[in-house]
Parts: C-alpha cells; structure tokens; sequence
C-alpha cells in the first residue's frame, strides 16, 4: 500500500500530460516510485520542464534512463531465452511485460518498468523447458510444487538484471478464459532475433492483464489499483492495431468477469483519460467499485469497511467462478448467501499485506 495515496489523482494528471495546481512533487514521486511507473513521467517532464523543479526533471530522467538501459538488457535476456527454448522446439508465449518489450518502440519501452520476465508453455513441455535455460546459466530460485494448478517456477542466473517467471497455465483461474479460446488462436508468431515467439492480440493482452491484477493479485476484492498495468492497458488501446473492443467484452464468462473488466475500464477512463466505450463503463456495481478505490486510495483507513463492497459481487462469484469450484453439479440456484468467516478471513489478509506496486 502506498504511503502518498493522497497524490494518486495528481499523478495521474501527469501521466495523462496535465500540470497539476499546487503539486506536492514529493508525494507525486513517492507515490510513482511506489507504483513503479516513474519512468512513464518521462513525456511529462519534456512537456513541462520550463514549470517544473529542477530537481524533478532530473530526478525523472535518471529513472528513466537507467530504465532504458535496464529495459535493454531485458530484452537481450528474453531473446537469449526465446533463442534456447525453440532449440529445443519449445514455442513460449510471452506474457505482459514480455510482449511489451518485444512489440512496443523502443522509445515506448523505456517507459515501462518490467517487473520481470514471463514465458508459458504448455505443460507437457515444462521439464524440457526447465532445461533449456538450465543449460544457458538459469537455475531455480522458487518453484511452486509441482501437483500446483498453478505451477510456476522463477529461475535467475547473477549477470541479469531480471528473473524468468516460467508458467504452464494463465494467471488466475481457468474459468474466466474459457470464452476466448486456446490463447495461440488469439496470438501471432513473432520474430525475436533468431528465434520466435507468440504474442497475443491487443485484446487477449488485456484479458491477461486484467485477470491477472483482478483476481490472482485480487484486486477486486480488495479494491486495489495497478496503475502500471493501466499504463500498459492505455499502450494497447493506442498501439497500431488498436483494442478490439467487442472481441474484449466477448471474452469475459458471466457478471462477476464482466463487472471486473468494467471497473478496469472504468479506472482506465476516469485515471487516465482514455476513451472508454460507454457501453462498458456505465453500469452500476463497477462504478461502484472504482469510488470504493478512490476513496481507499485517498483515506487508506477506508480500505477495512469498504472490504464489505466484496458482499456486492459474492452471488454473481457463487452461480460462476465458486460453483465451478464447487462442482458442476453443485451450482445452486442462484440464491444470495453471506460469504463464510474463512473467506473474510482470507480477503483480509490479502488487504494487509504489503503488495509491490499497489494502490
């Protein structure tokens, strides 16, 4: 959780190419620094730097450029990866930051800052891949057991500047990617130096994204806010091929998908001033769901009675995601139940702990 929340909607004024009245700039970089998209504040700073303190334009243009060159180095490692996997006739599919750093200018890459790299692959080919990057220096330095249904493995070597976050299925649960199909009919096949890899559609990229920070990270549930991933949202709608809209909202299996992508889309707007269908942010419980955030990202105390907002979804969760759960033949009539003490619990925990580049 940021500690300079209160500067969220002057941050995002920035990144949007708007100087802020009366900004308090330590609480501005406090708060970029802390959602690790400094570096996006780059266009900002040519824009204005005739109005801005000196120390901020420097301040910005440091990150930014050891970014750059952080971002390059990246590169060369997923490249070297790539390049070793089809050795061994492995195809990965690159995922967020990855396909960013393989699709976008070098220019709009620099202000991303990549967390890491990650690779899927299907899951008869996970050894095999383990070691072919266990043959070019990686070695383990976590991996889920392997029974996991989320099985990952984060391998690392001493001369890079990132780890490779190896993967055998998508982020978050099975469930909300059924409607999209198999992820390589909705990727094409990329170049990378010798070797290639497949990319998603702009449209599946956000699928990923938003499922990923809406329910594997859980930011539904607790009302979070990744503004990395809205920045990377904001890059797909503009990339040359643009968002397909109605292919995105085909995508997404019930009410309880549907209302996270709209609260995303909703914070996509409002945040960052990119237009947004209206058909896909106008209903009521996202709309809801974004003020909950604004108000916890503006009075972090909040963020305990809001969790309650959770009780808003919890039927749509029951007929979808926890009837799947708790097996097809159990999905219930669709009645309304209180959430058990377990699964308060278990939401509280995910909201106290500390979680890197969350608002």
């Amino acid at each position: 959780m940021a500690i300079h929340s209160s500067a969220l909607l002057n941050l995002c004024r920035c990144l949007r190419g708007v100087l802020p009245s009366d900004p308090d700039w330590f609480a501005i970089l406090g708060l970029a620094n802390e959602t690790l998209t400094t570096p996006a504040l780059i266009d900002f700073v040519h824009r204005f730097q005739q109005s801005l303190p000196d120390e901020v334009c420097a301040y910005v243009r440091e990150i930014h450029r050891r970014n750059e060159v952080r971002n390059q180095r990246l590169t060369a490692q997923l490249t070297e990866a790539v390049v070793a996997l089809n050795n061994r006739e492995v195809t990965p599919v690159l995922l967020k930051g990855a396909a960013t750093l393989v699709t976008a200018s070098r220019a709009q890459a620099s202000m991303r800052l990549m967390a890491d790299i990650d690779l899927l692959v299907p899951p008869e080919q996970t050894q095999i891949s383990l070691q072919a990057l266990a043959d070019i220096g990686y070695v383990v330095h976590f991996q889920t057991p392997a029974a996991s249904e989320k099985w990952c493995t984060d391998l690392k070597r001493p001369q890079d500047v990132g780890m490779i976050d190896l993967h055998r299925t998508l982020p978050g649960p099975a469930y909300f990617y059924r409607p999209a199909g198999d992820i390589l009919e909705n990727s094409k096949l990329t170049s990378i130096g010798s070797g290639s890899a497949y990319v998603p559609t702009a449209a599946y990229q956000a699928l990923l994204l938003t499922m990923h920070d809406q329910f594997q990270d859980y930011d539904y549930w607790v009302g979070g806010i990744d503004l990395r991933h809205l920045l990377q949202l904001r890059d797909l709608v503009n990339s040359p091929d643009g968002l397909d809209w109605i292919r995105l909202a085909g995508y997404v299996p019930g009410k309880l998908a549907r209302n996270a992508l709209e609260t995303q889309l909703i914070a996509l707007t409002e945040l960052l001033g990119v237009d947004v269908p209206a058909s896909m942010r106008g209903r009521r419980i996202p709309r809801l769901q974004f003020k909950r955030r604004i108000m916890q990202a503006r009075f972090p105390l909040a963020r305990w009675p809001l969790l309650a907002a959770a009780v808003l979804d919890y039927r749509n969760y029951r007929c979808g995601l926890g009837a799947e759960y708790r097996g097809a033949g159990q999905s219930g009539n669709g009645t309304w139940a209180m959430p058990k003490r377990e699964t308060f619990r278990f939401i509280m925990e995910r909201a106290r702990a500390h979680r890197v580049g969350k608002v």
